[in-house]
């Protein structure tokens, strides 16, 4: 008789949590969490898995576990593409060194004092502006130029049409000006050079130019491809010109979009509002979005409940290449996630949960199973110091840039260890993190009440509030630095070559010799050598005595007996050697 063995089969998709992963299989969640502990994944009912590992525990099982296929969403846009492009506005970005000028050169474009609600010249965060010359829109996106800052400049970099490259004339071509070209390089990007400060008498225009024709970009005016604009923020000289230069790039390029479909767009600022809830300044890329629209916004989504232009103006519309804020959204985007329109609210909460499946997909493919030698290099880690940090920043932006600035800090030896982060001041509960964990409380761009500094101050838990960027920083990299063991030096004193043992036992020693260099001194250690080579050590000179008296330090040429504090192997004919030891404190 054959024995009827029938294969149970099992559909999941690419990723699927544990308790989900159970319920299809019919089985307890504790039968599969027990199987896979068995194979080394430490998972807990909630917790995703890829479709790889359930496969493999689903054989274990008894099952035959396959591929889901993936069902088409009906994701209806708000409005049909109609097919007719129009052309929209250019969206620049300002790139460039932290000093050459960018917010300057904005303020002078949009004739607002912008600096003056900056600290320390840095743009805090990235923000969008849009202005009008002869009759048509241009969009400034203006990136932070300081190094700190690269994940969201290359970010400013691929948003855009076109890069306008800030070069003081009196400076010349920077590393960071080096990672601007780069960047905009990397995404395709037409640049424009705005060589700046051109008023001042130690501007050197044609030396930025042989500069920048060194490193590829060859100016039209040198029969190249690169358009150069020369101005000065503070005459505004060239500054209309620079204008009409871009308007002429775009018309070149013509950048197209479809007004009529549905809404594309990209968050380039987000933060929590007291008063509005979560909030996220948009760059519509193509179509038009409208308030009352339902949107998805990376691993978000909800109605579009109200909308604001650059200047705080309530909007009901922004058409592609606008920079919007708007509000109505369940939680706080992320700084480059992408704004879809929908025409109902459960298309763009289904379209925000297959991001966030996405994204958990992309992380369960960049796990490595760990081999020898990283599992010896984690081991190692293990001891490694750490800072621990309570981070607050006011924007989003900023959070994110300040974290990726803070996660290249350290070495194998100490590191910065953000243990909680967060939008807004600083709450007592931050200090309650930075207490129990013995770390620190920083903060970006943000205040912290009275009652919170008075809890701060009896619980002793330090709070640093900054804003610019490179002095946070500084001051962390110094705190990392405090934390390293210092390098220890051996600085030999004097070498005494034994001629011969006189006491030898009971806790002590005494040896005479010749002092072959330098000098020989009281309470200094010592260590042996014989025939060049290290042979012991670990005592120390207790006694120095020239003949029958004692001294205190007997130099090259002299004879004299030495007694030490411990009995170490020593015979005719060794070498003792006198040193200090020197700690030299290590920076990162």
């Amino acid at each position: 008789m054959t024995e009827d063995k029938t294969i149970n089969k099992v559909k999941i998709p690419e990723v699927i949590t544990v308790g989900d992963f159970a319920h299809r299989l019919s089985l307890p969640v504790a039968k599969v969490v027990a199987e896979l502990m068995k194979n080394g994944v430490m998972a807990t009912i909630n917790e995703l898995i890829d479709f790889e590992t359930a496969a493999i525990i689903g054989e274990y099982l008894g099952y035959q576990v396959e591929k889901e296929e993936k069902k088409e969403g009906a994701k209806q846009p708000i409005a049909v593409p109609s097919g007719k492009l129009e052309v929209r506005p250019p969206i620049i970005a300002v790139l460039g060194h932290v000093d050459h000028g960018k917010t300057s050169l904005l303020d002078a474009i949009r004739e607002t004092n912008v600096v003056a609600r900056e600290s320390g010249g840095i743009t805090q965060h990235i923000g969008a502006y849009q202005i009008e010359r002869k009759n048509r829109a241009i969009t400034f996106l203006d990136t932070p130029g300081h190094a700190a800052f690269e994940k969201m400049r290359e970010h400013g970099a691929q948003l855009t049409d076109i890069v306008i490259l800030i070069i003081a004339a009196d400076d010349g071509v920077r590393p960071q000006t080096i990672e601007a070209i780069n960047h905009a390089k990397k995404a395709n990007t037409p640049i424009v050079v705005v060589i700046t400060k051109i008023d001042k008498p130690e501007a050197d225009a044609n030396r930025v130019l042989q500069q920048i024709a060194e490193i590829g970009l060859v100016p039209e005016e040198w029969g190249g491809k690169t358009p150069i604009a020369k101005v000065s923020a503070k005459t505004k000289e060239g500054v209309d010109d620079l204008l009409d230069l871009l308007l002429l790039v775009s018309d070149l390029d013509e950048f197209m979009a479809d007004p009529k479909s549905a809404a594309v767009g990209v968050v380039i600022e987000s933060n929590l509002d007291r008063g509005k809830g979560p909030v996220a300044t948009i760059l519509i890329k193509n179509g038009t979005l409208a308030l009352g629209d339902y949107v998805s916004v990376g691993e978000t989504y909800g109605k579009v409940r109200s909308m604001e232009d650059y200047t705080g103006k309530k909007i009901k519309e922004a058409e592609p290449s606008m920079p919007v804020q708007i509000s109505g959204l369940k939680v706080v985007p992320q700084v480059a996630d992408l704004l879809q329109g929908f025409s109902s609210e459960r298309e763009a909460k289904a379209e925000s949960q297959n991001s966030l499946r996405s994204k958990g997909i992309h992380k369960l493919a960049n796990i490595k199973k760990l081999g020898l030698e990283e599992l010896s290099v984690s081991m190692a880690k293990r001891g490694q110091k750490e800072l621990s940090l309570v981070l607050k920043a006011d924007v989003k932006g900023s959070l994110e840039a300040v974290k990726e600035s803070l996660n290249n800090l350290g070495d194998q030896e100490v590191t910065a260890n953000i243990i909680s982060e967060g939008i807004g001041n600083i709450t007592e509960n931050d200090i309650s993190m930075a207490k129990a964990s013995g770390g620190l409380v920083i903060g970006f761009n943000v205040t912290m009440p009275n009652q919170v500094e008075q809890l701060s101050k009896r619980e002793k838990v330090t709070v640093s509030i900054y804003k610019i960027i490179y002095e946070l920083l500084d001051d962390i990299k110094a705190a990392l630095s405090d934390m390293l063991e210092p390098e220890i030096h051996e600085i030999v004193v004097g070498q005494l070559e034994i001629l011969k043992v006189f006491v030898k036992g009971k806790g002590k020693m005494v040896v005479g010799g010749k002092v072959k260099s330098g000098k020989i001194e009281k309470n200094l250690p010592i260590k042996v050598t014989r025939e060049n080579k290290e042979i012991t050590r670990g005592a120390s000179v207790v006694k120095v005595k020239k003949e029958k008296d004692e001294v205190k330090e007997v130099v090259v040429g002299g004879e004299c007996g030495i007694e030490l504090d411990r009995e170490l192997e020593i015979t005719e004919g060794d070498v003792v050697e006198e040193y200090r030891v020197e700690k030299i404190k290590r920076t990162l």
